[in-house]
């Protein structure tokens, strides 16, 4: 196998470096976190570091970039108190990517690409038209990592909505069945599909699947 090391990683350019090390823990979430600011104008962004973080309560985290530069997400985010998850499908990927691009401070993502805003109930945030998977979430806290000037922002899940057709009897949602894409690295987006699922794995017990 091929060894760098951390002091190897440190003389990288800056591309090369972006690229492996963004890619070499493995598959991401891929997920649009969609916000509204206070005047009423929305925004849509790419993410891949959405978390589970629990589910009773059910709270989600995600890595903020550092905020030295505007950030509408993060701007909304705190103003308003809401936001919301759209997992990405294998259609939605390459107008999902022009997210990231660098758009002036009030410009909406939704009116550069082909993305639609989707609005539920009594909801104010907009969700994303077509996900498969959408959470709309409460900004509970987030704490300072001083590491690389980032913030882990942390949210609990308000009201969820998915396809059912994606559910299992024991409520367990299998997201292959939407076409939901992870990310490898900064800017590959994969299809992952269902291999096996595992009953509770007890000590001294063969594992047991759940489609034997």
């Amino acid at each position: 196998m091929k060894h760098i090391s951390r002091a190897d990683i440190s003389v990288m350019e800056k591309v090369e470096r972006l690229n492996l090390i963004n890619s070499c823990t493995g598959y991401k979430s891929a997920n649009l976190i969609a916000t509204k600011s206070l005047d009423g104008k929305s925004n849509v962004a790419i993410f891949s570091s959405i978390t589970h973080l629990g589910s009773h309560p059910a709270i989600i985290g995600f890595i903020m970039r550092p905020t030295t530069v505007p950030r509408d997400t993060y701007k909304n985010i705190r103003e308003t108190g809401f936001f919301t998850v759209n997992h990405i499908t294998v259609a939605m990927i390459a107008d999902a990517h022009h997210t990231s691009a660098n758009y002036d401070l009030g410009i909406s993502e939704f009116d550069k690409t082909n993305l639609k805003e989707e609005y539920k109930n009594d909801i104010e945030i907009p969700f994303v038209k077509g996900s498969p998977v959408q959470l709309y979430c409460k900004y509970m806290n987030e704490y300072y990592i001083k590491e690389n000037d980032t913030i882990h922002v942390i949210a609990s899940i308000e009201n969820l909505f998915f396809e059912e057709e994606l559910q299992h009897e024991d409520g367990w949602l299998q997201i292959d069945k939407g076409n939901v894409v992870a990310i490898n690295g900064l800017d590959g987006y994969c299809l992952p599909k269902l291999v096996d699922r595992f009953q509770y794995a007890r000590k001294d017990t063969p594992t047991k699947s759940f489609f034997e």
